[in-house]
This record gives structure tokens, sequence and C-alpha cells, in this order.
């Protein structure tokens, strides 16, 4: 069901091991560093089902995540509500751990994955503030554009065009993950 995605997240962790490779001053990504890890931000439905898949195995730790999941939702649904600028407001990812490293590291969404490294999405270029990237350098650049088109793609195809074309906090798949699992696996 996930073989789509699980390639498409391959190629980008190919890439991004690429760009840290060729770039370890620049990149400053590690264990224990999550900034982005407070960001707030949505995932398509297809992350989300593979996301609840994985945690639908783990039930003892969707338990262990419940309470930052609630209150990371409730941030959320108040960011909406108020219509702040998700760009400037902080929630703490509920899969951060005490230690500040990824709970569920293998489900993590594309965001995730490419953060830390040049990106760019509808012509318009990103980098982590923490990073070590000059501006008005070229550097290899991850196009977000077409790989979001892709996830919109698939999440219609998996759960059609009502859900497929939402996207989801993180929190409420912690809290719903038979909302977004595969028929079987709830």
């Amino acid at each position: 069901m996930y073989s789509k995605l699980l390639h498409l997240f391959d190629i980008i962790d190919q890439s991004v091991a690429q760009i840290c490779a060729q770039f370890p001053a620049e990149v400053l990504c590690k264990p224990g560093c999550a900034d982005c890890c407070n960001a707030a931000f949505d995932i398509s439905f297809i992350e989300a089902g593979h996301l609840a898949s994985l945690l639908l195995q783990d039930k003892q730790l969707v338990q262990q995540m419940q309470p930052q999941a609630e209150a990371a939702l409730q941030a959320y649904e108040t960011l909406l509500r108020e219509g702040l600028n998700p760009g400037e407001t902080r929630i703490r990812c509920p899969m951060l751990g005490e230690d500040e490293t990824c709970l569920c590291y293998a489900g993590r969404p594309v965001n995730c994955r490419t953060y830390g490294t040049p990106t760019v999405i509808h012509n318009k270029g990103h980098v982590c503030g923490f990073s070590n990237f000059k501006k008005g350098l070229d550097y290899p650049t991850i196009n977000l554009s077409p790989i979001q088109d892709n996830l919109h793609q698939w999440s219609v195809e998996y759960a059609g065009k009502e859900h497929g074309t939402r996207r989801f906090p993180i929190a409420l798949v912690i809290l719903r993950p038979s909302r977004f699992a595969p028929e079987g696996e709830a």
C-alpha cells in the first residue's frame, strides 16, 4: 500500500545524505537538535496513513505520546481558529521525546526528512535558520513542489477526494490512528 511513499522516502533520504556529505559544515542537524520539531505544520493523508500503521503496532508508544499530542492538537486548533501564521507559531511535535529525539523516526513525514537542507517550494527557497548555508550561494536544493504534488495525488488515490485533499496535524494521527490506517489495521 505504501510502496510509492516508501520509495519516495528512500529517494529523499538519499538526497539529504548526499547534501549532508557534500556540505557537512553547513548542515548542522544532529540528534538532539529539535528546532524543526517545534514548527507548526500538517501532513498529507498518505503520510498520516503510513504513520498510523506504524503507531498501531506500538500501542505503548501511542500512550506515551498521548498527553503531548493532546496539547499539540489544542495548540493547532487555536492556530486555525485565531488565524495565526503557522510560520511564526511554535508547537512541539508530540513525537519528540524528552531527549529531543524522534520517538517514531521511521514514520516521520517529508517535512521532517528534508528540514536542515536547502529546499524550494513554489519557487521560494527555505533553509533552517541554524544551518551555515550562505545567502546568495548555489547549493543542491530539494524541490518540494513535485513531492507535495505526488503526496496529494497518492492521498486522493488512497483516501478519495474528500479526505485525500486535506492535510492533518501529526497530533491527530497519534490520537486517532485508526482513522488513517488502512482497512483491517485498526
